[in-house]
């Protein structure tokens, strides 16, 4: 495995160290790059090589991929993506044949307009437009400078910006990988005990907030393979930046009243303050469903969001560690008793593998962990895989 050097643009990053561990790095992340820090704060890092050897300076990488694994919470955002772009220069300078990065949730994508953005901004009104007077398109910048950097593709899980997604791959060409993880939830839905499928899938209800998380919602569907699976997704309207009003659209699969008894699943990308899921959850509780859960992808643990998130009406949230701190119990605080998380550097590892060429079997099923607190009712010794 020479030829693969999986790196982290910080010390002593778990999310890297596994994912490296899972694709067979021997070496430990130290004994491949030094992450010098000048006095002045200049980041200086250097891939280590054999000191005695005079003949290859500047080829130590040559025929080598590096990947770069970007998931660290101990460094503001700006900083990591800083650090990214010097580690891939420097691995191109001395002379890697590609350069990855794994990015689970994806820098600025949350920053996906400008004022004046080609087509797709021209039907905008004048009013919208305005919001983003004088600001940046930072999702188009971080692309291009990725690329001026030397990296070559970029992995990321579930993005939630189609903008975002469209300018990757604009950017990337064919090396822009958005990972969708409904194999993750399918298989952790229908083999765990969090609901009860019932016969067919005839217990259980998916939901979409949106209409943004209905293409996930139906691909988790068909993932799970269970015909009898019953779809709804809201309507929502806006009177402020927090104030959301929900109605169940008419595309949905039933009606509130056939929610009744069963077990539901709200799935999303994403959640911040929790003000539209739980608005979501409300109007589900109407129905009487037996249970409702969250099944989200990239949660941002903010104070207002765990307050929001611990009302009665939501009995468990699913999520994943593409943000690593949501492992620390101190970070998930009151919900560590309804949160489950699928820990997903197997199935990263096995992307990786795969795309490289090499042999990934050895995670066809074993393809993620589980980690809940010892407060959650369906705690037990080893949960899961």
């Amino acid at each position: 495995m020479r030829d693969l050097i999986i790196i982290s643009n910080v010390s002593d990053d778990p999310f890297a160290i596994d994912i490296a561990h899972m694709c067979g790095q021997i070496e430990d992340m130290a004994d491949l790059i030094s992450l010098k820090v000048y006095a002045n704060t200049e980041f200086c890092p250097r891939y280590l090589s054999d000191e005695n050897d005079m003949a290859n300076i500047g080829k130590s990488l040559t025929g080598k991929t590096v990947v770069i694994c970007s998931a660290a919470t101990n460094h503001t955002r700006g900083s990591l993506a800083s650090r990214t772009f010097v580690l891939a220069r420097a691995a191109k300078d001395n002379g890697a044949k590609q350069v990855i990065l794994v990015e689970p949730d994806l820098f600025f994508s949350a920053q996906d307009r400008g004022p004046h953005r080609g087509k797709d901004e021209e039907s905008r009104p004048v009013e919208d437009l305005k919001k983003f007077d004088g600001q940046a398109f930072t999702a188009k910048l971080y692309a291009e400078l990725l690329r001026l950097s030397g990296v070559d593709s970029v992995i990321t899980v579930h993005n939630h910006s189609a903008k975002v997604q469209k300018l990757f791959s604009d950017t990337f060409s064919s090396g822009f990988y958005n990972l969708t993880p409904s194999e993750v939830y399918a298989d952790y839905i229908k083999y765990s005990d969090m609901v009860s499928t019932g016969i067919d899938g005839s217990n259980l209800v998916l939901c979409a907030p949106d209409m943004g998380a209905w293409p996930f919602v139906t691909q988790v569907r068909e993932t799970l393979g269970l015909s009898g699976v019953s779809r709804v997704v809201m309507q929502k309207s806006r009177s402020g930046e927090r104030q959301v009003s929900m109605t169940l659209s008419a595309q949905s699969d039933i009606g509130l009243e056939g929610i009744a008894g069963k077990d539901v699943i709200v799935l999303d990308d994403m959640v911040r303050t929790g003000s539209t899921i739980m608005e979501c959850c409300r109007l589900l509780h109407e129905g009487k469903p037996n249970r409702i859960c969250f099944g989200v992808t990239h949660f941002y643990a903010s104070p207002e969001g765990r307050e929001n998130m611990n009302a009665g009406v939501l009995d468990e949230i699913l999520t994943m560690n593409t943000i690593p701190s949501i492992l620390n119990r101190d970070t998930q605080g009151r919900l560590r008793k309804k949160m489950v998380v699928l820990k997903i550097e197997k199935w990263i590892a096995r992307f990786l593998l795969r795309h490289l060429g090499r042999d990934a079997t050895r995670f066809e099923r074993n393809f993620y962990s589980v980690d809940m607190s010892s407060k959650n009712p369906r705690w037990r010794p080893n949960p899961g895989r």
